[in-house]
């Protein structure tokens, strides 16, 4: 899975990447080292822009939004599901229910510097459980980690229909099975999408799914690296580009 993971781009930059239109309302939110579930984060979607009644339809725009992490689908009676759906498994994401409206028209790349798992060592910890260690896994050649995702609206059945607040968004992540020497460290990984697949990937256009499915690959062996860093990160309290620091691999279990 991927529960963690860190986020400390600049907007403008995320505007260049994925050459979106600047705005000056544009989102911002501060570096985060230690994205956990439920807050807020950076997602990169698709959306028609508003028509006044009786203008053509026009082309979807390709925007920033900061949305929460963990889907709240849209026939949800309690938003409180999103902190158990961050991750989206790519096998069922088509098909299972939760997901599968989502996936066939509301997709989104959620921008990292990289994710954390964390690693079962042969050590013992005095409670006598095995002890974790925790890896910080980056693209190699320290370029944006676009990972494949997808977004929801939830409509706060308890605001009233003028609240700017009633509308909630919400984001999961697509994981596949881990490939490479990452798969020592957990089995499961978040989808990379590559620049050639990001145009596809975000038209809310119908697609088919199988077609849809095959923009979705793992990462091409070397392509990332993965370092030991501090058990800090393990505590979500702890925020801080020190999380980030490479440990030395020896005394690893």
């Amino acid at each position: 899975m991927c529960g963690r993971y860190a986020s400390s781009m600049d907007p403008d930059d995320i505007v260049a990447e994925f050459e979106l239109h600047t705005a000056a309302d544009l989102p911002r939110l501060e570096p985060d080292f230690n994205v956990a579930p439920t807050k807020e984060i950076y997602a990169v979607l698709e959306r028609p822009p508003r028509s006044e009644e009786g203008e053509p339809e026009r082309a979807a725009e390709r925007q920033l939004r900061v949305v929460s992490w963990g889907l709240v689908p849209s026939w949800a009676k309690d938003p409180k599901i999103g902190s158990r759906m961050i991750n989206a498994r790519m096998e069922t994401v088509a098909e299972k229910p939760a997901y599968r409206r989502a996936f066939e028209k509301r997709r989104a790349i959620l921008p990292a510097d990289g994710y954390y798992e964390w690693y079962v060592t042969d050590d013992l910890t005095a409670a006598g459980k095995p002890r974790k260690q925790p890896f910080f896994i980056r693209p190699r050649d320290g370029s944006l980690l676009a990972m494949a995702g997808l977004y929801e609206l939830w409509r706060d059945p308890e605001r009233a229909a003028d609240d700017p607040l009633r509308w909630r968004w919400t984001a999961t992540v697509i994981t596949t099975d881990a490939t490479d020497d990452l798969g020592r460290i957990h089995d499961r990984m978040p989808l990379m999408l590559t620049p050639d697949a990001y145009g596809a990937w975000l038209d809310p256009a119908p697609r088919p799914a199988a077609e849809l499915l095959d923009l979705l690959v793992p990462a091409a062996p070397g392509l990332l690296e993965a370092y030991p860093v501090s058990t800090l990160v393990s505590n979500v309290a702890n925020n801080g580009p020190e999380l980030l620091e490479p440990l030395p691999l020896d005394g690893i279990g």
